[in-house]
C-alpha cells in the first residue's frame, strides 16, 4: 500500500479542510490528499483506538454524547488545563514525580481546613487565534459548566464549588461548599481533565451543547489541517507560535504534522505498522505482539520480552448496573463472580499475560506494595456467608498456576521467582465455586428450573454483557458470558460500538470496562474513588460522571471518600483510608474486579525513534491518552 492510499483505506471520503486557508481539490466522489504534503521526516502517523466516529465534524468537548472523537488528536493536542500528571515517571526536568504544571505555573495551594485552593497561571500561553489565556477563562470554564447540565463537570462543580473568582489576571481563587484535598483533582489530567474553555469563543454561543466547534481553536501546539468526513482519518498541524503553549515552554514538539487514523481492525494495524504506515499503535492483539517484534526489528513494546505490553493503572471488571433490579442484591452479585475461572479468563484474554486482580485496585505503579501485599492476609481468610456454610472463597496461588501454564511457550521469559511472578501474573483471585454461587442465588430468592436460573419473579435470570468490537477485552467478555451461561445463567455476550456512551446514561445491564483508573506511582485513590460519592449518581437515563459507571450508593462508601478528602494528597492516611474502601468493596462487590489492563502498544522506529518504554519511561505510550502529547517532544526523526 503506498503513501497516498493508507490513508483512507478506501476509495471514498472526501476531504474536509478546516478554516485554515489550506485546502485540497474535491470531486463528487471525494478524494484522497495527497500525502507527498507530509514528507514523513515531518509527519508522525498514530493509531487512534476509537471505532466508527459518527459525528466526524463535532470539535466541541463540552457537549456530552455527542458522537463526536475525542483521541482523534483533539484532546491530545489542542486542548490543557492547570496540571498533567503522568502515570509513568514524566520527562525529566519538566516534571517532578510526574507532575507537571502545565497552565499553572506551580501546584495548588490550599488553606488550612481544604476549603478553599488558589492557583498561580502561566503568563505568555494564546490561543491559536491570538488571543491570550488568562484567568477569565478559567472562571468561565466553572461557571458556564455550573449553570450547563449535559456538559462533562457540570456535577462535579456543582456538587464542589461554591465559588471561582480571578483576583488578577494571572490568578484564580476556589472557595468549595466542603474541604477537599483532592479539588485539584478535576484539573490534573492522567487521561483527561477539566479542560478549559476558551471565553472569548464560547461566551459568544447560545447553546454550548449543539455548537459543533469546527474548526477548534485550540490552546495547545497544534491546530486542525483536515478531516475525513467519513471520520477515519484526521490531520494536525503544529502552530507558527507553538512556543506560546504550555507544551511548547517545555521543549518544541518535533512533527510539523500529527495524523490520527481509527477505526482500524487489529490485523489491519498490523499490516500497517510494517508497511510503514502507522508509527504508533495503540493496542495489537497479545499473538500479533508477539509476531511482530519477533520479525520486525524496528517494532518495538514497552518490554523487550514476555509480557511486551505496557500496564495501564485500569482495571477492566465486570459492570453492573445497580439502578437494574437484577444487580441490586450482593448475594447475586457474588455468585456471578464465583461462576467465574480466572485461568480461563487469563489465557482467554490474554494469553496468559494478564495481571489479576481480586481487589479494586489496579495491580500496577505502587499499588502492590500498598494494597495487594499487606491485604493478603485479609483477603485468604475473608469468608462469604453463602445462606448455607461460610467458605473462603480467594485462592493466593491462581498467578502461579497461569506461570506454569504458559512457561512450556515462552520458556525463560515467564519469571520462576514467586515475587516476581506475583507481579507479572497477580496476587490471586476467587476460586472458581459453582456450588457456592447456586447457594448464594437460592438465599437470594431464585429457583433453577432444569438448567435455567429463574429469578424471585419467575423470569429467567438473561441479560446483556456488553463487550467491546474486538480485542482482549472482547474475548475476556465473550469467555464470561459462556461461563456464566454454563452454569445455568442467559448471558449473551452483546457486541456494541458506543458502550462508554451507553454506560455514561446508564442503557446497558453489565458491561466489561474499567470502573477504576488510578494515578498509578502515588497510592491516593482519589482519581476515581471521588467520583463513587452518591452526589454525583445520576438518574436512570441522565449522564453519569466518569467512573461510578455502576451507580453505586453506601452511605459508608461516601463517609471514606470524605475523609480522604480531609487530610493532604501525600498523607500514609490515605493508604489507610484505601484499605476501607478495598474492604467495603469486597463486602459489597458492587463490580467483579479482574485484572490490569496491559495494552500491547507498539511503536516503529522506522520514521521516528526515542519512543518511551520500560528502559526510559517518561511517558505512557497509549495513543489515546492525552499524556501523549509529552513524546512529540522527545521523538527525533530518522536521518535519511
Amino acid at each position: 500500500m503506498d503513501r497516498r492510499s493508507f490513508l483512507l483505506g478506501t476509495a471514498v471520503g472526501a476531504l474536509t479542510v478546516a478554516a485554515n486557508g489550506l485546502a485540497f481539490a474535491q470531486d463528487a466522489g471525494g478524494t484522497a490528499p495527497d500525502l507527498a504534503q507530509f514528507p514523513r521526516n515531518e509527519t508522525v502517523i498514530v493509531h487512534n483506538p476509537e471505532g466508527i466516529i459518527r459525528n466526524p465534524s463535532w470539535f466541541n468537548l463540552w457537549a456530552v454524547g455527542a458522537g463526536n472523537g475525542t483521541s482523534n488528536g483533539l484532546h491530545n493536542l489542542t486542548t490543557d488545563t492547570l496540571w498533567f500528571i503522568d502515570p509513568d515517571a514524566g520527562i525529566e526536568g519538566a516534571s517532578e514525580n510526574a507532575v507537571y504544571n502545565s497552565l499553572a505555573d506551580d501546584l495548588w495551594q490550599y488553606n488550612a481546613d481544604f476549603t478553599e485552593m488558589s492557583v498561580k497561571l502561566k503568563q505568555g500561553i494564546f490561543w491559536s487565534d491570538g488571543v491570550e489565556f488568562t484567568a477569565d477563562d478559567v472562571v468561565f470554564t466553572v461557571e458556564k459548566q455550573k449553570a450547563t447540565p449535559g456538559t462533562p463537570y457540570n456535577g462535579a462543580f456543582s456538587a464542589q464549588v461554591a465559588e471561582v473568582t480571578a483576583p488578577d489576571k494571572y490568578s484564580v481563587h476556589f472557595k468549595l461548599n466542603a474541604p477537599n484535598s483532592r479539588f485539584h483533582a478535576l484539573f490534573s489530567v492522567r487521561w483527561t481533565a477539566a479542560w478549559i474553555m476558551p471565553k472569548h469563543v464560547y461566551e459568544k454561543v447560545e447553546d454550548i451543547l449543539t455548537y459543533d466547534a469546527n474548526p477548534p481553536v485550540s490552546i495547545g501546539p497544534y491546530t486542525l489541517h483536515s478531516f475525513d468526513p467519513n471520520g477515519t482519518w484526521y490531520i494536525w498541524q503544529k502552530r507558527e507560535d507553538w512556543q506560546r503553549t504550555a507544551l511548547g515552554m517545555i521543549a518544541e514538539p518535533k512533527p510539523k504534522f500529527v495524523i490520527y487514523r481509527n477505526n482500524i481492525t487489529t490485523d489491519n494495524r498490523l499490516i500497517e505498522i510494517r508497511n510503514g504506515n502507522l508509527d504508533m499503535v495503540h493496542d495489537l492483539t497479545p499473538e500479533g505482539t508477539f509476531a511482530v517484534v519477533k520479525d520486525d526489528p524496528q517494532i518495538q513494546g514497552w518490554f523487550p520480552g514476555f509480557p511486551y505490553a505496557h500496564p495501564d493503572p485500569t482495571l477492566p471488571m465486570i459492570i453492573f448496573n445497580h439502578q437494574n433490579e437484577k444487580f441490586q442484591d450482593k448475594r447475586v452479585r457474588w455468585a456471578l463472580a464465583l461462576m467465574l475461572d480466572a485461568r480461563a479468563m487469563s489465557m482467554a484474554s490474554y494469553r496468559g499475560a494478564a495481571t489479576l486482580s481480586a481487589i479494586s485496585v489496579p495491580p500496577t505503579g505502587t499499588h502492590p506494595r500498598d494494597y495487594h501485599a499487606p491485604l493478603q492476609d485479609f483477603l485468604i481468610n475473608y469468608e462469604v456467608d453463602t445462606g448455607t456454610r461460610k467458605i473462603k472463597p480467594y485462592d493466593p496461588n491462581i498467578g502461579l498456576q497461569i506461570a506454569d501454564m504458559v512457561r512450556p511457550q515462552f520458556g525463560d521469559a515467564v519469571p520462576t521467582d514467586e515475587a516476581a511472578v506475583r507481579n507479572a501474573f497477580g496476587y490471586g483471585w476467587w476460586k472458581q465455586d459453582v456450588a457456592a454461587a447456586e447457594e448464594l442465588l437460592t438465599a437470594a430468592g431464585f429457583t433453577k428450573n432444569g438448567n435455567q436460573w429463574m429469578m424471585p419473579n419467575g423470569e429467567p435470570f438473561a441479560f446483556e454483557l456488553m463487550v467491546p468490537q474486538e480485542g482482549v477485552i472482547n474475548r475476556l467478555g465473550v469467555m464470561i458470558a459462556q461461563m456464566w451461561s454454563q452454569a445455568g445463567v442467559q448471558a449473551t455476550a452483546q457486541v456494541d460500538s458506543d458502550p462508554w456512551g451507553r454506560q455514561r446514561v446508564g442503557n446497558y445491564e453489565t458491561n466489561i470496562a474499567w470502573a477504576v483508573e488510578t494515578w498509578g506511582g502515588h497510592p491516593d485513590l482519589s482519581f476515581f474513588l471521588d467520583s463513587y460519592h452518591s452526589a454525583y449518581v445520576a438518574k436512570p437515563g441522565e449522564s453519569q460522571p466518569d467512573r461510578n459507571w455502576m451507580r453505586w450508593t453506601d452511605p459508608r462508601l461516601d463517609t471514606i471518600i470524605e475523609n480522604i478528602r480531609k487530610i493532604d494528597f501525600n498523607d500514609p492516611k490515605g493508604i489507610e483510608y484505601g484499605h476501607e474502601f478495598v474492604k467495603l468493596h469486597l463486602e459489597e462487590m458492587p463490580n467483579i474486579p479482574i485484572m490490569a489492563y496491559n495494552v500491547f502498544s507498539i511503536q516503529s522506529n522506522r520514521f521516528w525513534t526515542g519512543w518511551p518504554n520500560a528502559e526510559n519511561p517518561y511517558a505512557n505510550p497509549v495513543t489515546n491518552w492525552s499524556n501523549g502529547r509529552y513524546i512529540f517532544t522527545q521523538i527525533s526523526p530518522v536521518a535519511g
